[in-house]
């Protein structure tokens, strides 16, 4: 059987989330993330405590020539206590050049959104959209069917004004 792609740019985006390196992250890396958030917005530190659970991705590496992709690995909680494992995907498509680190919270305001997440039917798409931690990120984090996402650049520079989603395995401690 021969497959034809038709499309340059559909084969990138099938080859660039496995170029993109997905950090190693470990407990840690969650803890000083956490630490960061609350120190740049101290309204943070509620918003840990009052959701249900939250992903923490240390380092998700981002990049795109035209086609991008982005890919973290990270930690998941509930209640504080860490459950489980998470790996972030994203293919973008649109103008965009360059490369780009940061970290990213993904907030779960109550149980269904959470165990929607661990059952992998979490993917975000063009609508949903990730705030920027700023001194008053907290203030203005909304939720979306349940979920909120903050984000905190680390380094690097990429224009973008494209569309795409990201997509999030989960993978429970100790099974």
């Amino acid at each position: 059987m021969k497959l034809h792609l038709k499309s340059p740019a559909l084969l990138l985006a099938l080859l660039l989330p496995s170029s993109v390196p997905a950090s190693t992250a470990d407990p840690s890396d969650v803890a000083a993330v956490i630490k960061k958030f609350k120190e740049k917005d101290p309204g943070m530190a509620k918003v840990f405590a009052d959701a249900h659970g939250y992903a923490v991705f240390p380092t998700v590496g981002k990049g795109g020539i035209g086609v991008g992709a982005a890919r973290g690995k990270g930690y998941v909680y509930q209640r504080g206590r860490l459950i489980g494992r998470s790996t972030l995907t994203q293919v973008t498509i649109g103008l965009q050049l360059g490369g780009q680190a940061y970290s990213e919270v993904v907030f779960f305001k109550d149980r269904a959104a959470l165990d929607n997440f661990k059952k992998g039917n979490l993917k975000l798409d063009a609508q949903a959209s990730a705030i920027a931690l700023t001194a008053r990120a907290s203030a203005d984090l909304g939720y979306r069917k349940g979920v909120a996402i903050v984000t905190m650049a680390k380094g690097g520079l990429m224009y973008e004004a494209s569309v795409g989603g990201q997509k999030f395995s989960y993978h429970p401690i100790g099974k």
